[in-house]
């Protein structure tokens, strides 16, 4: 039986601060937990791997909960539902379609583009000799790579960032009663950047170029595998996913390395471990904290049975430390050597912006490494976004 302060209550602005308490009382006295809020959460690795790889645990059935939070598609310019909330077979078309973009081969040929922008960056901000790190280097990053990607000239990035953070701040809403006006501010994000890139298709219809949106175009134009409503979704979809996990992989990854600075001070003497570092750091402080499923048939998780339609919740931050997988869990080692974690999720929703993730965070906090030797938080006190599914800082200030 769970006890109260095992309750799962991600709305708390202690939650916000650190999850990992929470997690670790849930995950010893009630792993699959049947909140008040009427959620199945699941916290041991074991139990959210299932959720993740098992086709009992689906996609499809958010699309009531979705029309019911969101509006219904007349209200949204009939946009359908992006692959994120689909099943196979529609899931495995449209994931298809844009996995050739993102595969490693791909993204390890874009490093020297990345590298280019990160260098850019840290010279705009090195002779001032403090920067925030989200505002100066983690957001515009990954932003600058997915719009160049698909082709958002330089000066609609602010425009789209603000759609996307109030996209990002309604997905706690999703199964979660919240305020109204977060949800609509969601639901105007979502139509902005739709109409957006419904305004682009003309001109990238008579003049493409080389990249994700003019492909996207081709293969719509093809009529028998995208329909125009789709590739929408997917631009938002991968809009939104292309920057989000790796702004706050950098955050929350350099907060953690300060935090520590016996590993900070090994990763500089050891350059060479920034792969197993950003794995590391992905494991420690989530940038994706939840995912969630409904479950399309009855299902026995830990000795428990979930009926068919409940809403499953998979706690990806309490999974990354669940000592029965991770020994020592709460130690941050940037050399760990086995390290499966599920930061990316796992099975066919796993993270299809992964490789690039992990390309923009290592090139970025090498280069933070190797030009900011006296790198150091400015200040005590942090505040993070009012998110419990995407786990970021609002800002973080470092003097050099």
């Amino acid at each position: 039986m769970a006890t109260d302060e095992a309750l799962f209550n991600p709305l708390t602005p202690e939650f916000h601060a650190n999850p990992y308490p929470a997690y670790h009382r849930l995950r010893e006295t009630d792993p699959v937990h049947l909140s008040p809020l009427g959620l199945w959460v699941l916290t041991r690795y074991d139990d959210c791997v299932t959720s993740l790889r098992d086709p009992r645990f689906g996609r499809d059935g958010f699309e009531a909960i979705l029309s019911a939070q969101y509006g219904e598609e007349s209200e949204t310019g009939r946009l359908p539902r992006s692959m994120l909330f689909r099943d196979p077979p529609d899931h495995t078309r449209l994931r298809s379609l844009v996995n050739r973009a993102f595969t490693p081969r791909v993204i390890e040929g874009m490093r020297g583009q990345i590298q280019a922008v990160v260098d850019r960056l840290l010279d705009h901000v090195e002779p001032r000799g403090h920067m925030d790190v989200i505002a100066d280097l983690a957001y515009p990053l990954p932003v600058t790579v997915i719009c160049d990607m698909l082709g958002v000239p330089v000066g609609d990035h602010e425009q789209m960032r603000d759609w996307s953070s109030d996209i990002i701040r309604s997905l706690d809403a999703i199964g979660i009663p919240s305020d109204d006006s977060i949800v609509e501010r969601g639901r105007v994000g979502r139509r902005g950047i739709a109409e957006y890139f419904r305004a682009l298709l003309p001109e990238r219809r008579r003049h493409p170029r080389a990249d994700l949106l003019s492909s996207l175009i081709a293969v719509e134009e093809q009529g028998d595998r995208l329909t125009e409503g789709e590739l929408l979704a997917t631009c938002v979809l991968l809009f939104i996913a292309g920057h989000e996990t790796t702004v706050n992989l950098i955050g929350n990854g350099l907060l953690a390395l300060l935090r520590h600075p016996a590993e900070l001070e090994r990763l500089r003497a050891t350059p060479g471990l920034i792969g197993s570092a950003v794995e590391e750091l992905l494991r420690f402080d989530s940038p994706v904290q939840r995912t969630a499923r409904i479950t399309n048939a009855e299902v026995e998780v830990g000795g428990k049975t979930l009926p068919a339609g409940a809403f499953v919740v998979t706690a990806i931050g309490a999974a990354n430390r669940d000592p029965r997988h991770f020994p020592d869990p709460d130690r941050l080692d940037i050399g760990r050597s086995v390290n499966r974690h599920i930061a990316f999720g796992f099975g066919i929703h796993f993270c299809l912006g992964a490789p690039l993730a992990r390309v923009e965070g290592q090139l970025a906090l090498a280069a933070l490494m190797r030009r900011m030797p006296k790198l150091r938080l400015a200040g005590p006190d942090l505040e993070w976004r009012e998110s419990s599914t995407l786990r970021g800082l609002k800002a973080l200030p470092v003097e050099f």
